[in-house]
C-alpha cells in the first residue's frame, strides 16, 4: 500500500471491487451529450446538475453507488453529495479509467 492510499484509506481499486460485490450500481454524472458518446455498460446517467434532484431515486435503489465523469472532478462532488445524504458512494473517477477497473 502507497502512501496515497494509506491516506485516501486504501486502495480504489479494491473498494470498487467490495462495491461491485454487494450490486453497486454505477451513475455517470456527465451531461447526457458526453453520456451519449460512450459510457459503461448498464451505467444510468445522471448529469451532475440534477443529482440533488435524485436523492429519494437512489436511496430507492438501497445499493451501493460508484460515480463516474470524464475525469473525477466532477464525480468527487457528486460522491460528496451522495455520502452527505446518507448514500454509501464511491468516486470511481473517469468512466473510461473505471471502465478498465470493472
Amino acid at each position: 500500500m502507497g502512501l496515497f492510499d494509506f491516506l485516501t484509506g486504501g486502495n480504489k481499486t479494491d473498494k470498487i471491487k467490495d462495491f461491485q460485490s454487494r450490486g453497486a450500481v454505477i451513475i455517470d454524472v456527465r451531461t447526457k451529450a458526453e453520456f451519449a458518446q460512450g459510457a459503461i455498460a448498464g451505467s444510468k446517467n445522471m448529469p451532475l446538475q440534477t443529482i440533488s434532484t435524485q436523492i429519494a431515486t437512489i436511496k430507492k435503489l438501497n445499493k451501493p453507488v460508484i460515480v463516474c465523469c470524464a475525469s473525477g472532478m466532477r464525480s468527487a462532488n457528486a460522491a460528496s453529495i451522495l455520502n452527505s445524504n446518507d448514500i454509501e458512494t464511491i468516486n470511481g473517477g473517469g468512466w473510461l479509467s473505471l471502465n478498465n477497473k470493472l
